[in-house]
C-alpha cells in the first residue's frame, strides 16, 4: 500500500491518506477514529493496517492528488537516524574514508518537511549547500539485537529522503548534525510504500535532478552496507522504535565535488526520486 500525509484544501492540518490510483482516500474517513498520522497506523500493528487494507477494497471515489499538498513522510519519528559515507562513489568524492563501522548522525525534527515544500536559509549561514538523494526506511516493530537475517522484517515502509547540507559548516564542524538540521533540511515523500511491495531494498534506482539536469543516478545496490545490515547495526546499541527514520546514505554525483561545483541557488528547484516509491520536489530560497 501507499501512504501519505496530506493537506486538503480548507485545512491547515495534515491527515494520513491511501494513495489509490491517483487518489488520495483520508483514512478517518475510511475508519472512523483511525489514525491521523502514519505514527499512529505504525503503533496500531497488523491488525490496524489490515482493516485500512479492507476498507480500502470497499471504498469508492477518493479525492483527486491535484490541488493537495504534502506534509512530511512521518511527523512523529522517535528519532530520524542518518548514515553518511555509505556509497563508495559518495566517500570518495568527499575525500572521506568510510569507516569500518557506519558514520551515524541524528538530524533534528524540526528539518522533516514534505514534498513541493519551500526550504529556505540565510545566505549568511551558508552559500554551498548541497542535495542527497536517499532511501528513507520507517521501522515498523521494535528492535533490538536484530541479526542481520531477520531486519527487514522489522521494517514497515520505504520513503523518499532529500539529505540537504551545508558544506562549509559540515566540513568545519567535527559532528554533522547542525550542518543537516536546518529547518526544512529534510524533505521526505510524499509517499510512504509498505515493505511488502519493495522485496529488495538493494535493487531500486535513485536519482536526483537539479534544475533540469541529472546530478545522480544510481542503485541502491551500490551501498556499502545494505539496509539490513544497517538496521542490525544500529539494534545493537539502542532499541529502534515504531516509526523511526532510517536515512540510508546518498550516492556519487553531489555538488560539492563536481568541476565546476554545483550547489543549491536561489529559486533552484531539486527532485530525487526511487524507482516504485516516488519523486520529491523541493523548491529553495535563500534569504539575505
Amino acid at each position: 500500500m501507499r501512504f501519505a500525509h496530506v493537506i486538503v484544501p480548507g485545512s491547515a492540518d495534515p491527515a494520513l491518506a491511501v494513495i489509490r490510483d491517483g487518489e488520495a482516500l483520508l483514512v478517518r474517513e475510511l475508519i472512523p477514529g483511525g489514525p491521523q498520522f502514519l505514527e499512529e497506523l505504525i503503533a496500531g500493528g497488523d491488525d490496524l493496517l489490515d482493516r485500512v487494507r479492507d476498507a480500502v477494497a470497499d471504498a469508492g471515489r477518493g479525492r483527486a492528488l491535484e490541488g493537495l499538498a504534502y506534509a512530511s513522510a512521518v511527523l512523529t519519528p522517535p528519532v530520524v537516524l542518518a548514515i553518511g559515507l555509505n556509497y563508495a562513489a559518495h566517500s570518495s568524492e568527499l575525500g572521506l574514508k568510510a569507516d569500518t563501522a557506519p558514520t551515524v548522525f541524528v538530524l533534528s525534527p524540526n528539518s522533516l518537511t514534505g514534498h513541493e515544500a519551500t526550504t529556505s536559509w540565510p545566505r549568511r549561514l551558508s552559500e554551498s549547500v548541497d542535495y542527497e538523494a536517499e532511501l528513507g526506511v520507517i521501522i515498523g516493530r521494535s528492535a533490538k539485537d536484530v541479526p542481520i537475517e531477520d531486519a527487514l522484517d522489522h521494517v514497515w515502509g520505504y520513503t523518499v529522503v532529500n539529505d540537504i547540507t551545508a558544506r562549509d559548516i559540515q566540513f568545519s564542524e567535527a559532528q554533522w548534525s547542525r550542518c543537516k538540521s536546518f529547518d526544512g533540511f529534510t524533505p521526505t515523500g510524499p509517499f510512504v510504500v509498505t515493505a511488502d511491495e519493495i522485496p529488495d531494498p538493494q535493487a531500486l534506482h535513485i536519482w536526483a535532478v537539479v534544475d533540469g539536469h541529472t546530478v545522480q543516478d544510481a542503485t541502491t545496490g551500490q551501498m556499502i552496507r545494505p539496509v539490513a545490515t544497517l538496521v542490525s547495526h544500529l539494534s545493537q546499541s539502542a532499541t529502534l522504535l515504531p516509526g523511526t527514520l532510517i536515512s540510508t546514505g546518498s550516492p556519487g554525483g553531489a555538488g560539492y565535488s563536481r568541476d565546476p561545483q554545483i550547489f543549491l541557488r536561489d529559486r533552484s528547484t531539486v527532485t530525487v526520486g526511487i524507482d516504485g516509491i516516488g519523486e520529491l520536489t523541493t523548491h529553495c530560497r535563500i534569504l539575505d
